[in-house]
């Protein structure tokens, strides 16, 4: 501090007196005279300006002389480094210069010449704990993963660089492919850091791919105390994955154990769809019917789904039509203007085989929300009240090319899932599928085999509510509907245009 202070004083002496050397030669006429005793000089500008560069050149000196007798002193006193620190301070302005341009060529984007610079940095100061970062980084840049592997291991004796060479190699297995090391480097690196955002993002993913839902809550877990995630959000991905892990423990054989987690994955997000669902059918299992209807209800009231009714459905499965009806009551009147609950109670009017009331219900969805659902349930009413076929066949001809309506769709990659999952398929994402319409609708398939059941009143899959509507509603026989003879269709040529326009009408 002091050796400073003094070099700075001396350069404002210096300053000074080329001021006042310069007011001086102004002042004679461009001569300087110097009297020193009996001695009188008289230099012209030339000679002035050689003077100046000398008594600098002498300052200079000086200040070295100075250096070097202030290094001796201190190595007397015990610091055994002070003449080697001094003899080496330029070339560590020339590292640390060389440093500075590696860095910059690192976030220029050139690892070439990066590497170089790290190079000529290490030899000249000494330091790999700064250039080998940079050096590892370059050949990450360059896509040199065996050179960059390499100088992120030498980072791991270190205590200070530790962690940055285990995110760095974590970074290249994940590259790699390597899910399996990259997850124990991931956890090297949260013990390491439990703060740190990325790792804890990093590590919630792997483990979520390879099943580790126990490991994934407590990530989660971690990345709330350090203030990450907001509470209402820790809650629900917790309970995500919860269910996830409940599903896990369920198809190891343990369905007990898989309530209990269900259970509380259900206590931390009531509207989680399929953790009410799974709640509901473990209470089935027990007998305990009551709790199932009560849990389903709930969730209902937050958002009606094929899911819930579903489930609800198995609390009594041998119930005839018209008692099912009646006990559906109390599921949908919590939602009773929702599409979902309009669809299920036209559902259960055709099981029960009241198609005016089905039509009611039904409302105007086939005109202002037509989907594949909708419409089809309009061609079993029109079927079940005796339409001609023109009629049903026109219904169908509209089902086939209609959105499906709300579909388990990522809020990320707009990725269309079939059954509701923990972590997308397509991104990765952690509880990013919601129930809702796609932007682009995914169509029934072309063969219009789903609505067959229609044409030939076979057997049809159970819908939402465990329900057969298009079975219980009367039909025609089997043969009839398969076998159009031509005497019947004296022209079938135009007959599909008539029954188009017959529809439309």
């Amino acid at each position: 501090m002091i050796w400073s202070l003094l070099k700075i004083l001396l350069f404002v002496a210096a300053v000074a007196g080329l001021t006042l050397a310069a007011a001086q030669l102004l002042d004679t006429g461009g001569a300087i005279r110097v009297t020193v005793g009996d001695i009188e000089l008289l230099l012209g500008p030339f000679q002035a300006v050689v003077l100046v560069l000398v008594l600098l050149l002498a300052l200079w000196l000086v200040l070295k002389i100075a250096g070097f007798a202030v290094a001796v002193l201190r190595f007397v006193n015990g610091d055994e480094t002070a003449i080697s620190r001094f003899f080496s301070r330029n070339r560590e302005r020339r590292g640390f210069e060389a440093l500075a341009e590696a860095m910059i060529a690192l976030a220029g984007g050139e690892g070439a010449r990066a590497a170089t610079k790290a190079a000529k940095a290490d030899k000249l100061l000494g330091r790999p704990d700064l250039t080998n970062l940079i050096t590892a980084q370059a050949a990450e840049l360059e896509g040199d993963r065996p050179r960059a592997e390499e100088y992120y291991k030498r980072l791991l004796p270190e205590e200070r660089t530790r962690f940055v060479g285990v995110r760095g190699l974590m970074r290249q297995k994940l590259d790699a492919g390597d899910t399996e090391t990259a997850l124990k480097l991931a956890e090297k690196a949260f013990a390491l850091r439990p703060g740190h955002g990325e790792t804890q993002e990093t590590l919630l993913r792997l483990q979520a791919d390879t099943g580790d839902w126990q490991g994934a809550r407590a990530t989660l877990q971690a990345r709330k105390r350090a203030g990450a995630l907001p509470r209402d959000v820790y809650k629900r991905r917790d309970a995500v994955l919860a269910l996830q892990q409940a599903r896990k423990i369920f198809e190891d054989g343990r369905p007990v154990h898989a309530h209990e987690a269900a259970i509380e994955a259900n206590r931390l997000s009531p509207d989680l769809v399929p953790a009410a669902a799974l709640v509901a059918r473990g209470y089935i299992r027990e007998g305990r019917k009551r709790n199932a209807a009560r849990v389903l209800k709930k969730a209902w009231a937050a958002q009606p789904h094929p899911d819930l009714a579903a489930a609800f459905a198995e609390i009594a499965p041998d119930e005839d039509a018209n008692a099912r009806l009646a006990r559906f009551e109390a599921l949908v009147k919590q939602s009773p203007e929702h599409e979902e609950s309009r669809l299920l109670r036209a559902e259960l009017l055709i099981a029960a085989e009241d198609f005016p009331a089905a039509r009611r219900a039904l409302g105007d969805l086939v005109e202002r929300h037509p989907t594949a659902r909708a419409l089809t349930i309009m061609a079993a009413i029109e079927r079940g009240e005796g339409s001609e076929d023109a009629v049903v066949r026109g219904w169908l001809t509209r089902a086939l090319s209609a959105p499906r309506g709300p579909q388990w769709v990522c809020d990320n990659c707009r990725t269309v899932h079939g059954q509701w999952a923990a972590v997308c398929s397509n991104c990765g994402g952690i509880d990013t599928l919601s129930w809702r319409e796609p932007s682009a609708g995914d169509g029934l398939s072309p063969t219009g085999t789903e609505m067959l059941p229609l044409l030939v009143n076979a057997p049809q899959a159970p819908r939402s509510a465990g329900v057969e509507p298009v079975a219980d509603a009367p039909a025609e026989p089997a043969e009839e509907a398969e076998t159009d003879s031509p005497e019947e269709s004296p022209e079938p040529e135009s007959r599909p245009a008539e029954e188009a326009q017959k529809t439309r009408n």
